[in-house]
């Protein structure tokens, strides 16, 4: 299976900005739909962004829409998650997912990374 390395979280004041960044461990990664969920402690893990294997078509929460870009580059093995002006309630753990057996959508056969944290302080 793949193997998904998060990067870039940290500690931001409220509408400053974060690039987190998704690696893949093998060579299947471009093939992959891929999305980033976001969880907060004792909540349900939510949907943030997700992103054709092509890059053609994005999809984004409610919450993120007009703040967050989800983007990848064809042979780089990488999938990002470009945060505007954040908000201290944007303050959860992110994490990485690609579809192994989608190509659209992420849902089917997901594979996680570890997370990435991110604080956003007022």
């Amino acid at each position: 299976q793949v193997q998904l390395v998060e990067s870039g979280g940290g500690l931001v004041q409220a509408g400053g900005s974060l690039r987190l960044s998704c690696s893949g461990s093998d060579g299947m990664f471009d093939s992959y739909a891929m999305g980033w969920f976001r969880q907060a402690p004792g909540e349900d893990r939510e949907f943030v962004a997700s992103i054709y294997w092509s890059g053609d078509d994005t999809f984004y929460s409610d919450s993120v829409k007009g703040r967050f870009t989800i983007s990848r580059r064809s042979g780089t093995s990488t999938v990002y998650l470009q945060m505007n002006s954040l908000k201290p309630e944007d303050t959860v753990l992110y994490y990485c997912a690609a579809d192994l057996q989608s190509r659209v959508a992420v849902g089917s056969r997901v594979q996680w990374g570890q997370g990435t944290q991110v604080t956003v302080f007022s």
